[in-house]
This record gives C-alpha cells, sequence and structure tokens, in this order.
C-alpha cells in the first residue's frame, strides 16, 4: 500500500508539472472522429453545457469567496499558507472539482463516445492522483494542522451545511473572478463554439448559413478577452509604479 502511494505521489508530480500541456491535448482530442453517445445532438448539447456550466460556477465561487494562489512554484507544488476559508471549508478541492465537471460537461458536449470514454476516466485519475502529491506535500508542512483540516473537510463531496454562513462571512468579489477566470472562460467558450460548429456540420453536411453566427461569437470572446487582459494589466502597471 505505501508502495503504491509513493507511486501515485511521482505520477501526481509529474502532472502537476506538465499540466499545462495537458489542456490542449484534450481540446484537440474532443475533435476525433468517434461513434456518437446519441443521435439526438441537443440532448447531449444541454446535458453538456449544463455541467460545464456548474463546472464553471464553482471555481468562480470559489475564486470569488478566497483569494487564491497558484499551488506551485516553478512548476513544483507550494504552499506558503494553508487555505481552509470559503469553499475551502466545505470541499478540500472545490477548483479541482470544478475542472472535472467541466471536462465532464464538455466530453459530454462533445457528443464523441470515444472522448467519454478516455478522457473522463483519465482526468479523474490525473487530478486523483495530483491531488494525493499535494497532500503528501501538506501533511509534511502543516502536518497535525493539516490533518485535523482533513478530518473535517472532505476532499471530493462538498459539504452543504453551513454554506450561507460562508457566503456571509465573506466578502464576494465580482472584479477578482473576471481577473482569474477571463482566460478559462475563454478557452473553454472557444472551444465550446467550435465543437457546437462541428457537430452541426456532421449532421447538416452544410453550415454556411449559420458561420455568421459562429464568426460572431468567437469575435464577441475575443474582445472579451483581449479587453478584459489590457485592464488586468494597466492595473498591474498601476500598482507596479505606485509600489
Amino acid at each position: 500500500m505505501a508502495t503504491i502511494k509513493k507511486d501515485m505521489v511521482k505520477i501526481g508530480n509529474l502532472f502537476f508539472r506538465t499540466r499545462n500541456f495537458i489542456f490542449p491535448i484534450f481540446y484537440l482530442f474532443l475533435f476525433i472522429p468517434s461513434s456518437p453517445i446519441v443521435m439526438d445532438y441537443k440532448i447531449v448539447a444541454i446535458i453538456g453545457i449544463s455541467i460545464t456550466l456548474l463546472g464553471q460556477l464553482i471555481r468562480m465561487v470559489t475564486i470569488g469567496l478566497v483569494y487564491v494562489i497558484r499551488g506551485g512554484r516553478k512548476r513544483r507544488i507550494y504552499a506558503e499558507g494553508l487555505v481552509t476559508d470559503g469553499l475551502f471549508s466545505h470541499c478540500r478541492n472545490p477548483m479541482y472539482v470544478g475542472n472535472i465537471l467541466m471536462i465532464i460537461g464538455l466530453s459530454i458536449f462533445s457528443n464523441s463516445l470515444l472522448s467519454v470514454l478516455i478522457l473522463i476516466p483519465l482526468f479523474i485519475f490525473i487530478y486523483q492522483s495530483i491531488v494525493i502529491a499535494e497532500e503528501d506535500f501538506l501533511k509534511s508542512k502543516f502536518k497535525e494542522g493539516y490533518k485535523d483540516y482533513c478530518f473535517k473537510v472532505n476532499r471530493w463531496i462538498p459539504r452543504i451545511r453551513g454554506i450561507n454562513k460562508t457566503f456571509n462571512e465573506n466578502e464576494f468579489k465580482i472584479k477578482k473572478i473576471i481577473y482569474k477566470e477571463y482566460n478559462t472562460t475563454f478557452v473553454w467558450t472557444v472551444g465550446a463554439t467550435l465543437l457546437l460548429a462541428y457537430n452541426n456540420f456532421k449532421i447538416k453536411g452544410d453550415i454556411q448559413q449559420d458561420l455568421v453566427y459562429y464568426y460572431s461569437t468567437l469575435i464577441f470572446l475575443s474582445c472579451f478577452y483581449l479587453t478584459t487582459r489590457y485592464f488586468k494589466k494597466r492595473e498591474q502597471r498601476n500598482k507596479t509604479y505606485k509600489g
């Protein structure tokens, strides 16, 4: 058992270092020709986008309640402090829960049986191994404090009890959500738009009449991304100048 855990820690550290390269592969995989999940695309599109939005919502609430510093330094697991406030008082890994839901949702939205059978189990394994590696680091650094936190809060399944108190005790910051999540939102919405166009092309064979809607959506998303990025960078420059 100890050997298996050590191996999982090693695998988790590897995935943690390479996680930024894994997601582009995920999006490309969604476009690989495959048998459909069901023949009626509207059904999987509605289910898939609903799950994806739920995952995005969890990420947004997590960030809006508590400032999240990316848990890494030089592509290695790192943490200066133990975050136990906000949604972290209900689930130890709310951001990863959101990520997994978004992966499940987009896999279903793609209507690709291959993606559902391969990507979903693969990414659940990836995140499970990353969490095991992070827990190994946190236990060694925060010792009894982290063990007590693990005893009180679930790894994956959020505890709903007390959620109203959490919202009342923390300030919900919309601006922080926009600046922290604009990149993630841009990537998955562009991916979803292209998947929608791709699936409609497979169904209709000709989407010339719909191209204006897809182009308009992509232009709007690009403008939102560039505008948000501009204001974020400008605010960072102003803070640096004042500092």
